[in-house]
């Protein structure tokens, strides 16, 4: 991937040489989509400061190398034209990885690009679950006139009879409190988790495979204030490592993307604390038992 200069952005930098996508476990997507925020701004450029922080990652994570699996980066999604143009080229792009049989990584860019990526999931995998790390439960019907903003991702996912479970959540409107209770929609607001600690507690009859769409202001704000709508009293970052972790020992992880960063210029810590999130969530499947049984785990 090509950044606005001639620097080659790959996530992991030199370190780790870019795999080919047919020898590469991970396919990191960067999709600078932003078109509906509605407080701060910056998302547009959270893909590429997340992959020039990741230049500084160190290898090892936990207690294995995800990089040994592979991991390619595609060049940039095209998100000029409509809203739905941008969509669709998102979901080919991870239509193409599938196909591969690979896990696609989307880095956003705002929470909107997720709807991009569900309908290409649906098509390959048919069942599936959406587990959302997010201060906000992001199902409004509409907002500020557009069904597709970034507060209304989780609702047009939800609609698809696609099962959906929250984490973290602490802010929301009344319509959405509704719609959650009508629809009884499962989840652990950041309050319980921190009152009651970190166990998952999916529902027996959740699918067994999931998405992890992980918004980055599901952390709390002390430790990721770079976000268009920062939340007070969010995760710590070890709540969500093991909330991942829980998840890949249960649950068979297909893709994942993290979305809304807004890089804060000179605060370089919070562009290496996201390429650090990425890089983590690779690292607790690869570290899985289950996952082991689904993909073929070489060092490359």
């Amino acid at each position: 991937m090509k950044s606005t200069g001639e620097t080659i952005l790959n996530f992991h930098g030199d370190d780790v040489a870019p795999s080919h996508p047919e020898n590469a476990l991970f396919h990191v997507i960067p999709v600078p989509f932003e078109n509906s925020v509605s407080y701060g701004t910056g998302t547009a450029d959270g893909p590429a400061a997340i992959l020039e922080a990741s230049s500084q990652l160190e290898l090892l994570t936990g207690n294995n190398v995800p990089a040994d699996q592979g991991i390619y980066t595609a060049p940039p999604v095209d998100c000029s034209g409509s809203c739905e143009d941008v969509l669709q080229r998102i979901s080919t792009e991870v239509n193409t990885t599938l196909t591969l049989g690979k896990i696609p990584v989307i880095l956003g860019g705002e929470h909107t690009v997720t709807c991009g990526v569900i309908p290409a999931l649906k098509n390959y995998f048919g069942e599936f679950g959406v587990i959302q790390f997010d201060a906000h439960a992001d199902l409004r019907d509409s907002y500020e006139g557009s069904k597709y903003s970034h507060a209304c991702v989780m609702r047009r996912i939800h609609e698809q009879n696609i099962p959906i479970y929250q984490l973290g959540t602490r802010s929301y409107s009344l319509e959405e409190h509704s719609y959650r209770e009508t629809h009884k929609i499962p989840f652990r607001d950041s309050e319980d988790i921190n009152k009651n600690g970190h166990k998952l507690q999916l529902p027996a009859d959740f699918p067994e495979k999931v998405f992890i769409t992980f918004d980055i202001d599901g952390l709390d704000g002390a430790i990721m204030p770079a976000t268009g709508t920062p939340v007070p009293g969010g995760l710590s970052w070890y709540q969500a490592m093991w909330l991942i972790e829980e998840i890949m020992n249960t649950r068979i992880c297909i893709g994942f993307d993290v979305v809304e960063f807004a890089p804060i210029k000179n605060f370089h810590g919070y562009s290496f604390a996201a390429a650090q999130l990425v890089y983590n969530i690779m690292g607790y499947l690869t570290g899985s038992k289950i996952h082991t049984i689904h993909h073929t785990f070489a060092a490359r």
